[in-house]
């Protein structure tokens, strides 16, 4: 998710935002609470590098923003400007615009409230030797963990939404035991020009679109060139690794040997990949093939295509059947179908123009899940079914029964949709089991827990396959994932009960991000379905520190059989990815 698809305009708790602070060793979840709290966050006005240690109350805490504009001198960091005739004057309409035009009014788009706690920024970390306190790192984990996620450049003056900020890469590096961390920003153009030019925002509301244009005419940005934030994924297929944004083309980029994120362009597949590819494209474990997606506000508004093994783009299929714009953030495949949900969330150009959000929600609308043969050379063999109440923005797996006349699709399904453009912490995700009778049409539905869940993962190796465990985390509320819970999908086949057989949560006050599954043994065709680790992010928000963890996927507890200490703190983000050691050598 990056601007192109702010669908969820998040009301955070208004509280301090924080920046790492040296880590100490510990054994378990949680720590003791600790008052200090450190902020470092960039304002592109008056560049200066300061940043400071407070020590407040844990009331104040949860009540006060990063502090206004009266205070911003106290967080500012150094930032080439561009003190051109023209950066001066298109800065200063922006000041005009934030200030009178389009301010930021709601707390759900002040960054002041969004970047907040851990989701204010940080700064790059090149790469940094970590502290292993708690066990082994398991050898299946030589490799590299990355995570992406939002981290602006510089704190926005106006409107900002949680889904808004430049690509941070944060990647654990382990080889033999050891373990070291970078962060390092996607290098998009639209952070090269930002950086350049010092200011922040290429697209809004009408008014800021025309700076957008002045800049344009000016020579300072060319939006052919891109502007995605690459914010939202991670996706290896022919041999490269992306980072991904929906409202741009993939950049490729690599681990050097000492663990340093290098970004490597943006990718076009030899100019056969045109404006924007979807963050969560689906690659087959067998095949090695990558299925993905672009959609977008003009017809046709959905298209799809895949890339072989070898890394070669293959044609586009057009989708017309698609009769408005929808919100289409992921989708599934089968081994022999391509399946897209068509939500009560669409795209709203026109309010994007008017300030508002670039989507909305309709509830009158019925939802619709599309079924194409994944190799169909046209969309003439498409089958569109009606799911009312159906809103799922991400899916986990879905395979084929039946001899290929069912398909089933395992998603979460947001409840009350009315809620996701506002009020994120409103939001409950019922995960579902979806049928779907290609013959007859006959659709049915049932969830699998009564837990607010999202992000869920599974065994990358049953990917398109009928699969038994998931792993997803625990919202509570959303964004934040207070923990990580396993589920066999079996126990819903016999009494419909809950799916729920092993739980972690990471204690008070701490959170982490999307669970991401590792086998101990990916080319044992014969090996247990859940053999194998779940890894996370957790940062703790009581003493600001950030720890990778490491859990038995097999434990009835998730066990934790190791567990890192980061020196610097990773805000809180989107998804990630396992590379393993030979992959990266690939690279």
């Amino acid at each position: 998710m990056d601007s192109l698809s702010s669908s969820f305009l998040s009301t955070l708790s208004p509280s301090n935002s924080t920046t790492s602070q040296p880590p100490s060793s510990r054994s378990s979840l949680p720590p003791p609470p600790s008052p200090f709290r450190v902020r470092s966050v960039r304002i592109e006005e008056k560049p200066q590098t300061v940043t400071t240690t407070t020590k407040r109350s844990s009331q104040e805490r949860s009540k006060k923003p990063i502090p206004s504009s009266n205070n911003e001198n106290r967080f500012r960091r150094s930032v080439a400007v561009d003190q051109s005739l023209p950066a001066t004057i298109f800065n200063a309409f922006d000041d005009i615009i934030n200030k009178f035009i389009d301010p930021p009014i709601r707390d759900s788009v002040d960054p002041r409230y969004v970047l907040s706690d851990n989701f204010s920024p940080v700064n790059e970390l090149p790469p940094t030797e970590c502290e292993v306190s708690v066990g082994t790192l398991p050898s299946c984990l030589d490799g590299a963990y990355f995570r992406n996620g939002p981290n602006p450049q510089y704190l926005p003056r106006g409107p900002y939404h949680l889904f808004d900020g430049d690509g941070m890469l944060h990647a654990i590096r382990i080889s033999k035991g050891k373990a070291t961390l970078c962060s390092r920003y996607v290098k998009t153009y639209k952070y090269n020009i930002e950086k350049d030019a010092g200011f922040n925002g290429l697209t809004a509301s009408a008014a800021r679109m025309a700076v957008t244009a002045g800049r344009f005419l000016a020579g300072q940005f060319d939006p052919s060139n891109g502007i995605g934030s690459a914010n939202t994924s991670l996706a290896f297929f022919g041999n490269k690794l992306y980072a991904l944004g929906e409202s741009d083309l993939p950049y490729a980029v690599k681990l050097a040997p000492d663990g340093d994120i290098i970004t490597l362009g943006r990718h076009d597949f030899d100019g056969k990949l045109f404006m924007s590819m979807t963050a969560h494209p689906k690659i087959d474990p067998v095949t090695k093939e990558a299925f993905a997606f672009r959609y977008g506000p003009m017809p046709p508004f959905l298209t799809f295509f895949r890339v072989n093994g070898n890394g070669e783009k293959q044609a586009d299929i057009p989708i017309f059947s698609m009769t408005s714009p929808s919100f289409l953030h992921d989708f599934a495949i089968t081994k022999n179908y391509a399946i897209f949900s068509e939500i009560q969330i669409g795209m709203s150009p026109m309010e994007m123009l008017g300030g508002g959000s670039p989507v909305s929600a309709d509830p009158g609308k019925v939802s619709r899940v599309g079924v194409i043969p994944r190799y169909a050379k046209d969309e003439s063999e498409m089958k569109w079914f009606k799911v009312p109440g159906w809103n799922n923005v991400h899916s986990i797996n879905a395979w084929e029964e039946d001899d290929g006349d069912t398909v089933v699709m395992l998603a979460p399904n947001i409840l009350s949709v009315e809620h996701t453009l506002e009020r994120m912490s409103l939001i409950h995700a019922s995960l579902e089991k979806v049928t779907i009778n290609l013959k007859t049409g006959m659709v049915s539905r049932h969830p699998l827990s009564t837990r607010n869940l999202d992000f869920g993962v599974i065994n990358p190796n049953f990917i398109a396959v009928k699969n038994r465990y998931m792993y997803c985390g625990v919202g509570d509320p959303m964004p934040k994932i207070s923990g990580v819970v396993k589920l066999d999908i079996t126990l819903s086949e016999v009494d419909r009960q809950e799916c729920i057989v092993a739980s972690r949560m990471f204690g008070p006050g701490c959170f982490g991000g999307e669970p991401f599954f590792v086998a101990k043994e990916p080319d044992n065709l014969d090996a247990d379905e859940d053999d194998g680790y779940v890894v996370s992010y957790v940062h703790d928000e009581n003493t600001g520190e950030s720890r990778f963890l490491v859990m038995d996927a097999k434990s009835p507890t998730l066990e934790i059989v190791a567990a890192v200490e980061l020196p610097q703190r990773v805000p809180y983000g989107f998804h990630g990815l396992f590379v393993k050691e030979s992959d990266l050598n690939k690279l």
